[in-house]
């Protein structure tokens, strides 16, 4: 259930109604408008009475949420959720770029292609402390060492930083380096890490698993929402489907369907969408026409060399060719 308090709602009456929650067992989340305030409850709400909250004084009316996904749905915020990370912000008008390397191998690595991609037009800079792979035997990371040189790229660029976080263990550690946390696939339902990140104020980006539906996506953000984060962005990285030629599908009308059913930023990674290098530009396009908030792309100064998905890593000058396309496309879709 949502709670929609009138316009012009004074903080006591806000107060009033946020008690009159706790005291019936739920948790409330505000949504504060630029003229009205919505009140979410968190909890089964299924046998309430909605007139019990529309006599309090300040509410304008009570209304069931069918949707599971309660805090994501654009029931209870109409307005596009805006995520901040050091000054760059996903889900308004502007595409937000971030790219980098799979893993940091080394220190000369990350920062010669950490250089290049600002070059080249990224605001955001990526680059995996812990690797989650399919085969025991291959590069899993760096670990702390990795956190140490993304912060000095940060240092040297100026760029956020994000990095995947893969056990609830590793949060403290992580949170003291970077500026966003990334869920992967493989991890989009493990619950424990999504409350764990839900706890944390550094803003979230949570990509679809494998073989995930929309909904379930949402579902994984509510966890993180609830727990008590609202700086979540959604990632379309493409599904598994019986197709051979590219590594996974890339679900286009992700986009336009997510950014229908919540509020939250929606970007794409035609990276490991397509997962050939080829493939990544034109993917790339298509996402920010169907009206991705920003992408996720992997570069790396020498692919062939790569310990981690060196076949989808494009190289400085085709990433600055992306961004260069990329903005074509966002002005004719009149982003920015």
């Amino acid at each position: 259930m949502i709670i929609v308090m009138r316009a012009g709602a004074s903080r006591e009456e806000i107060d009033n109604v946020v008690a009159r929650v706790a005291r019936d067992g739920f948790t409330a989340h505000l949504s504060a408008g630029a003229e009205r305030t919505i009140i979410g409850l968190i909890g089964d709400d299924r046998p309430l009475d909605r007139q019990l909250y529309e006599v309090l004084p300040g509410v304008e009316k009570a209304m069931a949420v069918l949707k599971p996904f309660k805090l994501a749905s654009r029931e209870f915020s109409a307005a596009d959720t805006l995520v901040n990370i050091k000054g760059v912000v996903i889900g308004g008008l502007p595409v937000v770029l971030m790219a980098g390397p799979c893993a940091v191998e080394s220190r000369s690595q990350l920062l010669e292609i950490a250089h290049a991609v600002k070059a080249g037009g990224a605001q955001v800079l990526r680059g995996g402390a812990f690797k989650p792979r399919s085969s025991p035997y291959s590069f899993q990371g760096l670990g702390e060492e990795a956190l140490k040189i993304l912060a000095e790229a940060r240092e040297q660029t100026g760029l956020p930083v994000i990095t995947e976080i893969m056990t609830p263990e590793h949060l403290p550690m992580v949170c003291d380096y970077v500026d966003m946390l990334q869920i992967g696939a493989r991890n989009m339902q493990n619950y424990e890490l999504l409350k764990g990140v839900g706890r944390t104020t550094l803003p979230v980006l949570l990509k679809r698993g494998l073989m995930a539906t929309m909904e379930e996506l949402l579902m994984s953000a509510e966890y993180i929402l609830a727990a008590g984060n609202r700086q979540v962005v959604l990632c379309e990285r493409g599904i598994r489907t019986f197709e051979k030629y590219t590594r996974n599908t890339t679900d286009i009308n992700a986009i336009p369907v997510l950014k229908h059913l919540t509020h939250l930023p929606v970007m794409l990674d035609p990276s490991h969408g397509t997962g050939t290098a080829r493939y990544v530009l034109p993917v790339a396009r298509a996402g920010i026409a169907a009206g991705a908030d920003g992408l996720l792309v992997e570069a790396h100064c020498n692919p062939e060399e790569a310990l981690s998905d060196g076949g989808q890593s494009l190289r400085p000058e085709q990433y600055s060719e992306l961004v260069r396309q990329v903005r074509v496309i966002a002005r004719a879709v009149e982003r920015s």
